[in-house]
C-alpha cells in the first residue's frame, strides 16, 4: 500500500480519511442494498424523558453491523489490523449516535443537518480510539478531523446528486 511519492504520515493519514468515511458511509449502502429489510431503530422507537427520540429511526442495527463490517473487512487493505478497522466503525457509530443524541435534544429532526457536529463526533472519536492502538498523535488527529469535516458535506451533496443519499448532507 505505502506510495514512495508521499510522505509517510500524509500517506498514513489518507488512509485514516479513507477508513473513517467507508465506516460511516457503509449504513447508506447497506440502506441502498437492503431497502427496509434489517431497518430496525438501535433506540427501539423509544423517547427519552424530554419526549423526543433517543436517537431517531435513521439509527438502525443494519447500518451498526455494516459499519463494523466494513471497516474490518477493508482494513488490511489499508494497511491496519481487522481489529483497528472493527474499532474504527465502531466508534465512528457512537460518534454518529452521541450526535444524533444531541440534535434530538436540540430538537433538530432525525436526519436534520448540523454542520459540525455531523462530522466531527464520528471522526474525532474513532481516531482517539485508534491513537493508542496506531501511535497517533495530537497533529494528525487533528488534520484527519478536521479534512473530514471540510470534505463530508460536499461529499454528502454529491451522494445526493447521484441518488445514494436522501438529502444533500
Amino acid at each position: 500500500m505505502p506510495d514512495p511519492g508521499l510522505p509517510q504520515a500524509l500517506q498514513l493519514g489518507l488512509r485514516l480519511l479513507l477508513l473513517l468515511a467507508l465506516a460511516n458511509n457503509a449504513p447508506i449502502a447497506a440502506r441502498l442494498l437492503l431497502g427496509e429489510r434489517w431497518n430496525r431503530p438501535l433506540d427501539g422507537g423509544t423517547l427519552f424523558a424530554d419526549g423526543r427520540p433517543w436517537l431517531g429511526p435513521s439509527k438502525t442495527w443494519r447500518g451498526l453491523i455494516a459499519a463494523i463490517l466494513v471497516s474490518t473487512l477493508v482494513a488490511p487493505v489499508l494497511g491496519f489490523a481487522p481489529v483497528a478497522g472493527l474499532l474504527a466503525g465502531a466508534v465512528a457509530m457512537a460518534g454518529d449516535a452521541l450526535a444524533s443524541f444531541t440534535k434530538r435534544r436540540l430538537g433538530i429532526a432525525s436526519s436534520g443537518q448540523c454542520f459540525g457536529l455531523d462530522q466531527v463526533p464520528e471522526s474525532l472519536l474513532p481516531l482517539l480510539a485508534l491513537a493508542p492502538v496506531l501511535g497517533l498523535g495530537v497533529p494528525m488527529i487533528a488534520a484527519v478531523t478536521l479534512a473530514f469535516l471540510l470534505i463530508e458535506p460536499p461529499a454528502a451533496r454529491l451522494g445526493h446528486r447521484f441518488g445514494w443519499r436522501d438529502r444533500p448532507y
